[in-house]
């Protein structure tokens, strides 16, 4: 599988995670300025359900997810990026989709409420519910392609609405690798990536989705925060 580069949040470690917290500074971007089809480039890195706090990750666990406070068990262990069974980890079976992202975007505030600007979201209507999990994302690197669902926030951030929806080409996460974007175990092997590099993404809607090895197993599971 080649050399992993471990990257989910260790580049907060020398900065320290307040000051990443502090350039998460509001901005004001037009929603929907670029069209949902067209993808958007940016620095992509990994991560993984149960990864341990540590230096690496600047001790901030994986066991949760902004969406999931029972991820770990919900998935059914650890999603080792070092032993794989083909596109599953090799210990267990995973009972959701293997093939999943973190983008730096969550829509609720305080005590659970949709934040302002979730009504901007292209596919928001009242009472839909999840409104961001599951989400399905083209990701795009080297000629190959892959679809994963979105079932964390991340890297660096959780109020990045111009990047995720708007026209920022850019993330606010500033730090180091300045990711816009967190790759699983089975998107990162499915690219043939090795280290930190631009990837290409954007959203689809489940019925473009393509056969392949990230339906084998679907996501369904509503919000359990």
């Amino acid at each position: 599988m080649g050399t992993l580069h471990l990257t989910r949040r260790g580049f907060l470690v020398a900065a320290g995670s307040a000051a990443c917290l502090a350039v998460l500074r509001p901005r004001i971007a037009r929603a929907m300025a670029v069209p949902l089809n067209d993808f958007k480039t940016t620095m992509t890195t990994m991560f993984w359900v149960g990864e341990r706090a540590d230096a690496e990750n600047a001790y901030i666990p994986n066991h949760q997810s902004y969406w999931d406070k029972d991820w770990l068990a919900n998935f059914g262990g650890v999603d080792d990026p070092w032993r794989r069974n083909g596109h599953w980890p090799a210990e267990f079976a995973p009972r959701e989709n293997p093939f999943y992202v973190a983008l730096p975007y969550g829509e609720f505030a305080e005590q659970n409420q949709l934040k302002a600007e979730a009504s901007d979201i292209p596919w928001y209507r009242p009472g839909l519910d999840p409104l961001l999990k599951n989400r399905w994302v083209e990701i795009r690197y080297n000629g190959r392609s892959c679809y994963a669902q979105w079932q964390d926030v991340g890297p660096c951030g959780e109020d990045d609405f111009g990047f995720v929806f708007g026209d920022a080409d850019v993330p606010l996460n500033t730090f180091d690798a300045e990711a816009g974007l967190d790759l699983s175990p089975a998107v990162w092997h499915h690219l043939g990536m090795t280290d930190n590099a631009l990837t290409e993404w954007r959203f689809v809607d489940e019925s473009e989705v393509p056969e392949g090895p990230w339906t084998e197993i679907v996501t369904r599971s509503g919000n359990n925060r």
